[in-house]
């Protein structure tokens, strides 16, 4: 699973931020490393440096193997919290379109002897 870390020009600190990036994202989405390719984040301050609460955003895109690309966005007043939250919200998006793709194969039926229940 490759993790690629963007910002715009009004976030500081990019080397040490990716690497803590890196490390929120695989902490969070690490199981999902044999089903995803790459994780696309995008880190951004909406105020562009002026004060505000919640300026901070983080758009994070998975890209699972043979599937459309997963996106989710978060907005928080740090940037940890922004990229954390983010790569929360992307793990319940994938539970569910990975687990949803799983589950269809081998269910049992909600109809029992083909009638309706």
């Amino acid at each position: 699973m490759q993790i690629q870390v963007n910002s715009d020009d009004n976030i500081a600190g990019r080397e040490q931020l990716a690497q803590d990036v890196e490390t929120a994202v695989t902490d969070i989405l690490g199981r999902f490393s044999d089903r995803i390719t790459r994780i696309e984040v995008h880190l951004s301050d909406t105020n562009a440096g002026k004060a505000g609460s919640a300026d901070k955003r983080c758009l994070m895109e998975a890209r699972p193997a043979g599937r459309q690309p997963v996106a989710v966005t978060h907005d928080a007043e740090t940037l940890a919290d922004a990229y954390s939250g983010a790569a929360r919200k992307l793990r319940r998006a994938l539970d569910s379109t990975l687990g949803r793709a799983n589950d269809h194969k081998g269910a049992d039926s909600i109809r029992k002897d083909g009638a309706a229940v």
